[in-house]
């Protein structure tokens, strides 16, 4: 009595109907599926929307067995016909009860850790998925579910903007025309948040929760001097996905962009705000500086500071700390409806074959932008290694050792190059060479012939 609870806040638990756990000492089904659910945070599993989205899986899960009369650690032939049944279920039975490849995907990976874990704990004798071992395109070994749907190549799906329509984008979250000038029909207060921000999405690579929970204070100077070169952009582990520090990068346009937004346009909705959290004790900060401040009195990093928690910070001169505010100077969050909105008034206005943009397609768009240039300065300098040997061998040995899908992934923070690679397949391979070629040629001092700038790599 007097202790704290060991089961963390938002950690869901499953019941029966007879609201029991255990029979004659014996523990049901439901309490291991309830000790798996609670042993998620220590197997890496830190976020309390997984746990929720976990425990729902295994719910459904269990509900269908029953319904069967199969027990979730039956033998292994009635776990697969259990399972047969259940895909049916999800692919071709009823329209309430059916799953998209996604969806289903998902949930039969869920059960696949949870099978794993229970047999490696004695809780069960077998599992119902049978695997196999599969290569990527890019390398690497990976085991298969086979229970998975056939769905598209990961490229295929992927939607991103070609640049024209980035900057027709860029400029329409200003309030400007595709040529640049002012729309009279777009006269938004906010019109300078939503182009920084919408920029700072296209140059980063940064997630929704990324760029919409990022500090003011946490922005990296701008240099001295405009650049060329990219500039280093961390990203803090407290809004990174999994709780992982990386470090991106940002133009040197993108990045003074955001700074006018913070030195004109912000301190008009902050300075003075009487803006409170409405959920939760405000978090007061004094003495802020970039890599911290005294939030109520305590030291702490920003870094550590999760989505939640930014969102009660109160600024020492009022308003919140985020880099988007809104007029009265609380966080803005709604960044896909702005974001819908705008593709929506480039269609009726401009172009009807605009597309519908969310904040992962400018991700998208980041990662596919990035990778050309990576590869077509990787192309240029293995050119110019292979011009006076008259033939390709040095551009295939270079590029064999330095890898642009390599910088890519550590930019956009994926675990597994197996990941990155799909963003290969969307590159027009063959016109990337032919400029790489061209450009070689000029810088060496010779005419590349336009058949030879042809070949493809």
């Amino acid at each position: 009595m007097g202790h704290r609870p060991v089961i963390p806040e938002g950690m869901p638990v499953l019941v029966d109907e007879d609201l029991r756990f255990d029979d004659g000492g014996v523990p049901r089904p439901v309490a291991v599926v309830n000790q798996w659910l609670r042993e998620l945070p220590a197997s890496g599993c830190v976020s309390p929307r997984s746990w929720v989205t976990y425990g729902r899986v295994l719910r459904d899960w269990l509900e269908f067995t029953a319904s069967r009369g199969v027990g979730i650690f039956d033998t292994r032939e009635r776990l697969r016909e259990a399972l047969g049944a259940y895909a049916a279920y999800r692919s071709c039975g009823p329209v309430e009860g059916r799953f998209g490849p996604a969806t289903w995907a998902q949930h039969v990976s869920v059960l696949s850790g949870f099978y794993r874990w229970a047999v490696g704990g004695g809780c069960a004798v077998a599992e119902p998925f049978t695997y196999r071992q599969a290569r990527g395109v890019y390398g690497g070994e990976r085991l298969v579910n086979l229970a998975v749907r056939r769905r598209p190549k990961p490229h295929v799906t992927i939607k991103y903007l070609e640049p024209d329509f980035a900057e027709m984008f860029v400029r329409a979250l200003a309030g400007l025309r595709p040529d640049g000038s002012q729309e009279d029909r777009c006269r938004g207060r906010e019109v300078a948040r939503n182009a920084a921000v919408g920029q700072l999405a296209l140059a980063t690579g940064l997630r929704l929760q990324e760029f919409t929970w990022l500090l003011a204070a946490e922005v990296p100077p701008l240099p001295a001097v405009p650049c060329s070169a990219p500039v280093r952009f961390p990203v803090p582990e407290g809004i990174a996905k999994g709780r992982k520090f990386r470090t991106t990068w940002v133009s040197y346009e993108a990045l003074a962009e955001v700074h006018r937004y913070l030195d004109l346009a912000r301190p008009l909705a902050v300075a003075g705000s009487r803006w409170r959290p409405a959920c939760g004790e405000p978090l007061l900060v004094t003495g802020a500086d970039p890599a911290g401040g005294k939030v109520n009195g305590t030291r702490v990093r920003w870094a550590q500071l999760r989505p939640a928690e930014r969102a009660r910070l109160v600024a020492p001169d009022g308003g919140s700390m985020v880099v988007a505010v809104r007029g009265d100077g609380g966080p803005f969050t709604a960044w896909s409806s702005v974001f819908a909105r705008t593709s929506g008034r480039i269609r009726d206005w401009y172009e009807p074959r605009f597309p519908q943009v969310n904040p992962h397609r400018l991700r998208h768009t980041f990662a596919v932008r990035t990778l050309e240039r990576l590869v077509s300065g990787h192309y240029v300098r293995a050119a110019q290694l292979a011009a006076g040997a008259g033939h390709d061998g040095a551009l295939a040995l270079y590029l064999s050792t330095a890898d642009p899908m390599m910088v890519l992934r550590d930019l956009l923070g994926h675990s597994s190059v197996l990941t990155t690679e799909k963003y290969l397949h969307r590159l027009d391979m063959t016109r990337i060479y032919q400029e790489a070629r061209q450009r070689a040629g000029g810088v060496a001092g010779r005419h590349v012939h336009p058949a030879d700038a042809g070949v493809s790599g």
